[in-house]
């Protein structure tokens, strides 16, 4: 019993095989009949093929303009700030080490390579460059947002996942033009970093900078008040003239009480007519006069009359005022002093600032400098050439098989009857208007 059905199981996988063979010689014959009906027009197939490489031998190196492509590679500045030393922080931290580091990861991400990417496809930089080298013309656009789409297709930024390296692609007909427009992109790139950072040291600059303003402003109005009381008021340095006219004003006296004894000893021996004593009476009286102008007068000078008390030309106030005169000077002179002080404190904090904003703002690295590229990209003419030739060819031989296959179609068939039925109405009505434009 077991040997019958072994050699039934052995007959009927010998007759699968013999139709496995019988379908793979058939699929021989099949394409070896193809072979045969095709080397039949053998010459027809070579003048195609001679024609179709002349043809596009002469489109790929003659008709289609050639293509430059520029590269530059860029590296993204490290993100900084609170939120990186932060994320460090954490992935330093035992329980939260791989909590961190993938925070720390996807904010380096997020702040570096996705975000210059990004800012590199925005439309502000596709409309700077559309405005900086006219490309509504060189594209032939009329539109800015048609020009855009056509820089976009011209352009290929992509980046490296492991080193974070951003590599931009500009392809263009000119290769100076496709230099410019690589290099464009970084400057642009830079420009709008510079303009939207807004990092603390920043921040700080601008508060320290509107602060100076100010201090500059509050300086210059006390000085230009100081300068006012004291050309109004004849008051240089309080504290000098003080002393100064101190000093005088005790010499002067000094000077009276000599005169008055020797005018005493005189009326000891001459009579008040005498001109010896007259002569020492009016010394006397001018030394008197002199004191009291010096002394001046101890009421409250007029805020409106300001100094109308003193006598023009006179080089320095009287005495008497002095003590009040120094009130206001001193005020003045403080505001002007603390002004000053400020304003030179505020002047090291914003060079420091400065220094600081420079430091922090970040700058685009560049590792790969686009330069004039020497041999183009595209179009690939051998290859190009050969492709075309092939298609040419693959055509042909595709048109002349499904033609044989046409022809011996049953002509019972229900496809070659329809299209029977459609070439003959195509026909007929090619005959109609052939026949009434005859007629016209």
């Amino acid at each position: 019993m077991k040997r019958t059905d072994q050699d039934g199981a052995t007959a009927v996988a010998g007759r699968v095989l013999d139709r496995t063979e019988y379908q793979a010689e058939a699929v021989r014959a099949h394409w070896a009949i193809r072979a045969l009906f095709l080397w039949g027009y053998r010459r027809l197939l070579f003048r195609v093929t001679a024609i179709s490489l002349l043809l596009s031998v002469v489109l790929c190196f003659f008709v289609i303009p050639k293509r430059y492509t520029a590269v530059a590679s860029i590296m993204p500045p490290d993100s900084g700030g609170a939120s990186s030393l932060l994320m460090s922080a954490l992935s330093g931290k035992g329980g939260l080490g791989a909590l961190g580091g993938i925070a720390a990861s996807l904010l380096h991400e997020h702040n570096s390579t996705a975000l210059y990417i990004s800012l590199l496809e925005s439309g502000t930089i596709a409309d700077d460059l559309i405005n900086r080298f006219d490309l509504r013309r060189v594209y032939n656009k009329r539109y800015y947002v048609d020009a855009a789409k056509r820089l976009a297709r011209e352009t290929k930024i992509t980046d490296d996942k492991k080193s974070g390296v951003i590599t931009i692609k500009v392809e263009d007909a000119d290769p100076v033009r496709a230099r410019d427009l690589t290099q464009a992109y970084l400057d642009e790139l830079n420009k709008i970093v510079n303009r939207t950072s807004t990092s603390s040291a920043r921040q700080e600059r601008l508060f320290v900078e509107r602060r100076l303003h100010e201090v500059q402003n509050d300086l210059e109005n006390a000085q230009i008040e100081l300068s006012d009381f004291s050309s109004k008021n004849t008051t240089i340095d309080i504290t000098a003239q003080t002393r100064a006219m101190v000093d005088v004003g005790a010499r002067l006296q000094g000077q009276i009480v000599a005169e008055q004894s020797v005018l005493e000893s005189m009326r000891q021996v001459y009579t008040d007519d005498n001109v010896r004593v007259r002569e020492a009476q009016a010394r006397i009286g001018v030394l008197q006069r002199e004191l009291n102008k010096l002394a001046g007068s101890s009421a409250p000078i007029a805020p409106s009359s300001g100094s109308s008390q003193q006598t023009a030309g006179e080089l320095y106030p009287p005495l008497r005022q002095l003590p009040r005169l120094a009130v206001r000077y001193a005020d003045l002179y403080r505001r002007v002093k603390v002004q000053e002080a400020i304003f030179e404190l505020l002047t090291q904090q914003y060079e420091m600032a400065r220094i600081e904003e420079a430091k922090d703002v970040p700058v685009v690295r560049v590792v790969d400098a686009p330069g004039i590229p020497e041999k183009k990209s595209f179009p690939p003419r051998v290859i190009l050439s050969v492709v075309l030739t092939l298609l040419a060819f693959g055509a042909v031989s595709a048109f002349l098989l499904l033609r044989e296959r046409w022809a011996n179609v049953d002509s019972a068939d229900p496809r070659k009857r329809l299209a029977d039925a459609i070439s003959g109405s195509v026909r007929r009505r090619k005959e109609l208007a052939l026949v009434a434009k005859g007629a016209l």
